[in-house]
């Protein structure tokens, strides 16, 4: 296990940490935001998202999976799926909406991540976010192998 604390002043820092981690994601990876409601979850992500867009050059909505679940953007890479399961019923719900082959083949940021249930997977990177002053604190958390260049990147 690795990990990581970074604080985040304003809201470009969370953009600059959301453009790095966009950067270095490859199919199956997985990054679990958790965090209270207004920790920032939905602005990682979103950073994320828009980042990896405009690396294809590309520009779109974002809108919030809050009431969808799932929100699916298909990239060059691969598909990257924002999943917000803060109103999800049951965890089998997941299944059917394809998210178990998601983790595998896809990149996947999920808010919520403890109704994942037993779908949580095991290579993952947890970041959780919460309030600190005037801004945000991440604490990175990469369980499994393969995230080390990700955190060299980051520390430096």
């Amino acid at each position: 296990m690795r990990e990581l604390s970074l604080f985040l002043p304003d809201a470009a820092a969370t953009d600059a940490l959301g453009a790095a981690l966009a950067a270095r994601l490859a199919p199956g990876d997985t990054l679990l935001l958790d965090g209270t409601l207004g920790a920032g979850k939905s602005s990682l992500a979103r950073a994320v998202i828009r980042s990896r867009l405009a690396a294809e050059g590309r520009a779109e909505d974002i809108p919030s999976p809050t009431f969808t679940l799932v929100q699916v953007y298909d990239t060059e890479a691969a598909a990257l799926w924002h999943c917000d399961l803060y109103r999800l019923g049951h965890a089998d719900e997941l299944i059917e909406l394809g998210l178990d082959e998601a983790l595998e083949e896809a990149i996947c940021l999920i808010e919520w991540p403890e109704r994942l249930g037993s779908l949580r997977p095991a290579r993952a990177l947890t970041i959780s976010l919460a309030d600190e002053g005037e801004g945000r604190r991440a604490r990175l958390t990469a369980t499994g192998p393969g995230w080390d260049p990700l955190f060299g990147a980051l520390e430096a």
